[in-house]
């Protein structure tokens, strides 16, 4: 991957984080645009048309998750990679960020080489500059297909964009086909104790995997969890 062709709009109020993370950034190769509002994101993303946004959740006027719905209802922008960056760990507000359509959920303070690593593999996990790709060759074109290496899923011959969560949910769940993971194994297999999670989280990641890939692939056993149907 050239990194000079990859394009990304760091939006914070705090000048001294937009300087921060645009130095590392440009420093790493990267094509780098700044804002330092919610609107002016939404302006950015249409004329800089960026490859992934890293936005803020907390700023004055419109948040990083109002910021984030519109971008989504934008035909021009929807499409976009975005990844939160917050001090704020509160579970209900990585369910917003989630729930508003946001790719990863990114805490600060956060080392520079930690950020670049996970943005080179969140780009990674969906393609190129991210998006849908049809494929060549070598992959079956009808039903679902987990490349658990190269941390790719395809479905009906094309790659469908899944944030490390997301993809590490499905993989558990395929790992094992018609198994009911419970929620406890759910949580301790993908989350750990990394952070402390909701009820909730589960379920809206559930929720994104099946907008994606549709509603055959899991299903709910209430009560108990979920499990893979093949």
């Amino acid at each position: 991957m050239d990194l000079s062709m990859v394009r990304i709009l760091v939006v914070d109020d705090e000048p001294d984080i937009v300087e921060f993370l645009s130095y590392n950034l440009k420093k790493e190769g990267f094509s780098v645009m700044t804002a330092s509002t919610g609107r002016q994101a939404i302006e950015s993303a249409v004329s800089f048309n960026p490859h992934l946004i890293l936005l803020d959740v907390m700023m004055p006027e419109m948040d990083g998750i109002e910021t984030c719905e519109e971008l989504r209802a934008n035909s021009q922008t929807k499409n976009i990679l975005i990844a939160f960056l917050t001090a704020r760990s509160e579970d209900y507000s990585q369910i917003a960020g989630f729930d508003a359509g946001g790719d990863d959920y990114i805490s600060k303070p956060i080392k520079p080489k930690v950020l670049i690593s996970r943005i080179k593999a969140l780009l990674k996990r969906v393609g190129e500059f991210g998006g849908v790709a049809k494929l060549d060759s070598g992959i079956p074109s009808e039903g679902l297909v987990i490349d658990k290496e190269r941390y790719v899923v395809y479905l009906n011959g094309a790659e469908i964009m899944l944030p490390k969560k997301e993809f590490e949910l499905l993989a558990l769940l395929h790992s094992k086909p018609q198994k009911v993971f419970t929620r406890d194994e759910i949580y301790q297999a993908i989350w750990g104790d990394e952070i402390v999670v909701g009820d909730r989280t589960i379920d809206v990641h559930i929720r994104k995997l099946r907008e994606k890939l549709g509603e055959e692939y899991i299903r709910t056993v209430k009560g108990v969890g979920y499990k893979f149907m093949n």
